[in-house]
């Protein structure tokens, strides 16, 4: 096989499907061979398959070969025009251009780091998806030297596992388009870029969807020699109780946390389970640390506008710990690009998925073995404190907090500082 050639994955509706077609195995054969020969030939050869197939037969092959389908059409047309005077020997010079990955080759790193703020995740399934147009990321691109246009990007992307559909569905909506979510977007990463830089703890956090404890049917499959018997209702009264899951995921680190509560999902409870991991894991890794990074989404329990979560941040992990903590929120509607949802959250539910969580042993030893082979571990703990919901915070005790709002989008970052 000549250097720096190849075997291409076929990217074919069906191969990628994973179905067993008669052509799958034609397919292999002919990526096998395209990686024998040089560029010239290549194209000859696919042009040779595409005539065969007739209509529809460049598209096809383009998506078996991964040429370009003008050049497939450019090489049709040099062999209906002269087909016997066609050079066949190995051609010293190449020919085409060559691909995008060989012009640049850190381009795949690039997408990577745009991707990293760009993707967002169904906590329930793997399901990935981009949240600007293939066009706006080709324009990012440019800032890291690379000029490729959208149709290239929209190949890399889908070889990478990520699908437009998805991203046109999520961004429906007129919330998404307004110039405020763009620039918060734009401040949380460039926060999390300088928190990282630094060597200090940046943290996405949220509560996993609640959870019956008992022998109840839940979604999905799993490997076992007879379906698992289940109640055949799911009616509360018949759980041994509710698990509110709350999850804290170390961007840095690729490392999760939750902790399992059994009674209410309030800002307390949220904030009982960030100074948990910071003395369980957290001081020990980051023993010189005296500030932390915060992404959270902007309602619930710890959300934009509660005065409870500012309070016990400010007891709790301010003047209890002595740590200055910056918070940014995601906008209304955009909870899904919090990256606790699809690091963290959508790997344990594909981990217990099909399984009846008939105890909180259960369900805790299921987070537990959540692993990735990006290299996530998860650690969880069981909290069974009570927490009250309808905690108020009366004026004097918010004219006490050492919050202060960022210059940025104010409603959505600020800091908490020790008093």
């Amino acid at each position: 096989m000549p250097p720096g050639n190849r075997v291409h994955a076929c990217e074919c509706p069906r191969c990628q499907a994973g179905e067993d077609h008669p052509g799958r195995q034609h397919h292999a054969h002919m990526n096998l061979l395209m990686a024998t020969l040089n560029q010239q030939q290549r194209r000859l050869y696919a042009a040779i398959e595409s005539n065969r197939l007739g209509r529809g037969g460049v598209r096809l092959v383009s998506l078996i070969t991964g040429l370009n389908p003008m050049t497939l059409a450019n090489a049709r047309r040099q062999l209906a025009a002269q087909p016997w005077q066609v050079p066949l020997a190995p051609d010293p010079r190449g020919g085409g251009r060559p691909s995008s990955e060989a012009r640049y080759p850190g381009i795949r790193a690039a997408l990577d780091e745009i991707l990293a703020e760009e993707e967002a995740g169904d906590p329930m399934s793997e399901q990935v998806w981009v949240r600007n147009s293939v066009e706006r990321i080709s324009e990012k691109l440019r800032d890291y030297g690379i000029d490729v246009c959208g149709q290239t990007v929209y190949r890399l992307l889908r070889r990478m596992g990520y699908s437009m559909k998805y991203s046109k569905k999520r961004r429906a909506g007129s919330g998404h388009d307004r110039p405020d979510v763009e620039q918060q977007f734009g401040y949380i990463a460039a926060k999390r870029k300088e928190f990282l830089a630094a060597g200090l703890p940046v943290v996405s956090i949220d509560t996993k969807k609640k959870e019956l404890i008992g022998n109840f049917k839940k979604p999905g499959r799993v490997w076992c020699r007879a379906a698992p018997q289940v109640e055949e209702y799911d009616y509360p009264s018949l759980a041994e109780c509710r698990a509110v899951p709350f999850g804290v995921y170390d961007v840095g680190r690729n490392l999760g946390y939750v902790v399992v509560g059994v009674s209410n999902d309030t800002s307390e409870f949220a904030v009982a389970a960030l100074s948990r991991w910071w003395r369980d894991e957290a001081q020990a890794a980051y023993p010189a640390a005296e500030q932390i990074l915060i992404l959270a989404d902007g309602g619930g329990t710890n959300g934009s506008r509660s005065r409870p979560w500012w309070m016990n941040l400010q007891r709790v992990m301010c003047d209890g710990l002595g740590l200055a903590v910056t918070v940014c929120h995601y906008p209304p509607g955009c909870s899904k690009w919090n990256p606790v949802e699809r690091r963290l959250f959508s790997q344990i539910s594909i981990n217990w998925s099909g399984v009846p969580l008939r105890s909180l042993s259960v369900m805790l030893g299921y987070i537990r073995g959540t692993t990735t082979k990006t290299g996530l571990r998860v650690s969880a703990r069981l909290d069974r404190g009570a927490y009250q919901p309808g905690q108020k915070v009366g004026k004097e005790e918010l004219a006490g907090l050492n919050l202060t709002q960022h210059e940025t989008c104010p409603q959505w970052n600020y800091t908490i500082s020790p008093s």
